[in-house]
């Protein structure tokens, strides 16, 4: 079984916002990021997708471009971007989404090898343009992660109790969670805290905003970007595990 990550599919979802206005890279970037998708990913695979599903306001117009997902291999783990207005009731949302399409939200979904978990994130106080409204988001988005991690380390702890293994937390934020400069932020110390393996991350586009994220390894996680101009509109590879149960639980 093998994990890949690909952030910002910004699907259109009829809703009139076609990609290509941010340059030519983007031309029709729904179609080549569904052909490699299913060029890569098996149906025993999991993809991460830290946010920026669909330009939809609603649920209900967002469903067309979830369900076009659930329709590709895999099981896809999505978390919540800054332009995913459609995200409603979480509990109505699950009820109308496939098996293979979960959302993560103040909580998190053991994947078998490993537990996926996540929190939007938000701008850092290190950002220039930081405001007082910008604090109230961070803090409690600060809560946000903190909740989903601590959902996390259960089911970690339920799995090692039970069964003896040891299983990674792999975490999804949109926002990076660090910057290039590797300053130290609120989310960076949740994540060591709670002994986060790997922070999957998007937001960032074109190549003068690739090289703001932190990538690489600082304090025992392993942070990569996974925007999916970054990538090439094609699902990165991001593990590989040895693993044939099929059973997943969410907390």
């Amino acid at each position: 079984m093998k994990l890949y990550a690909i952030a910002d599919l910004h699907m259109d979802s009829g809703a009139g916002k076609p990609m290509d206005v941010f340059g030519p890279m983007w031309e029709r970037h729904c179609e080549r990021i569904f052909g490699s998708w299913q060029s890569v990913v098996g149906e025993e695979d999991f993809v991460l997708i830290p946010g920026d599903v669909s330009w939809a306001m609603h649920f209900k117009e967002a469903l067309p471009d979830l369900m076009g997902l659930s329709l590709l291999p895999g099981t896809k783990l999505i978390i919540r971007g800054n332009h995913d207005y459609w995200w409603g009731s979480l509990t109505q949302m699950r009820a109308a989404l496939p098996k293979n399409v979960r959302l993560i939200r103040n909580d998190a979904c053991d994947c078998g090898p490993f537990i996926a978990c996540g929190s939007r994130g938000w701008t850092l106080p290190s950002s220039n343009d930081f405001t007082a409204e910008d604090r109230k988001i961070y803090e409690r988005e600060l809560i946000r992660l903190e909740l989903s991690l601590s959902a996390a380390r259960r089911l970690a702890d339920k799995a090692k109790a039970e069964t003896g293994e040891i299983k990674p937390l792999v975490c999804m934020t949109h926002y990076p969670p660090v910057m290039k400069d590797g300053e130290p932020t609120g989310f960076s110390a949740l994540l060591e805290k709670y002994g986060v393996s790997r922070c999957l991350y998007g937001h960032l586009h074109g190549p003068a905003a690739w090289e703001a994220g932190f990538k690489g390894e600082k304090n025992g996680v392993i942070y990569a970007l996974c925007s999916a101009d970054s990538v090439d509109f094609t699902p990165m590879f991001v593990e590989e595990y040895e693993y044939e149960e099929d059973r997943t639980e969410t907390a």
